[in-house]
Parts: C-alpha cells; structure tokens; sequence
C-alpha cells in the first residue's frame, strides 16, 4: 500500500481538524456499495494482531491481514476538483468499480 504526497498531507489535516494528534489511520475492506465491496477509513489508535502498518512521515496507517489481502498493490491518492474531492483508491486487484470509484469488485 503506498500513499501519495496529496493523500499524506490530507490525512495530517484531517488529524488535526478532528483532534487526534496520536492516532493513526485504520484502512479497511468492508462488505457494501454497489459492487460488493468498498473501502473505509477511520481514526485508530490501536493495532490488531497481524496487521500491516504503513509509515510514511507522521502518518501511520494500519490494514488487518483480510483488508491486506485486497489492497496489496493499491496506492491512495487524494483528488481535489470541482466535481470531486476525496480520497481515491487505484487498487490492481479491483477487476471491476462503480462510477463512484467507492465501491469494487475482485
């Protein structure tokens, strides 16, 4: 999982704005959306046994081994434009997304 300069500086606004300077970011698969799975992130302070973390800067993001095994390769990207600002996932392993670009299928 890598994360890019634009994603880094988010997520370090966001931490700020929420006022969670010592919390990390947990990514996660989850069962939903219009292709079956899609991706959620959240505060964490706490690891799981077994998860995957990440380092980039000041910015720790942690993936339990199930969300691992659908995100290997995938880098997160943050888009700001006039229709669109979020977070965008460019996973290899997606063999199909929704127009939305929040919900995939492997």
């Amino acid at each position: 999982v890598t994360v890019t300069e634009m994603a880094i500086n988010q997520i370090r606004d966001m931490k700020i704005n929420s006022n969670v300077p010592d919390s990390g970011v947990r990514l996660m698969i989850v069962g939903g959306g219009c292709s079956g799975l899609t991706y959620d992130m959240d505060f964490e302070t706490n690891t799981i046994e077994g998860d995957q973390i990440f380092e980039y800067e000041d910015i720790k993001i942690f993936v339990d081994p199930i969300s691992y095994s659908y995100l290997q390769g995938t880098e997160i990207d943050f888009i700001k434009s006039f229709s669109f600002s979020g977070f965008q996932f460019n996973n290899p392993n997606a063999q199909k997304s929704c127009g939305c670009g929040s919900s995939f299928t492997v």
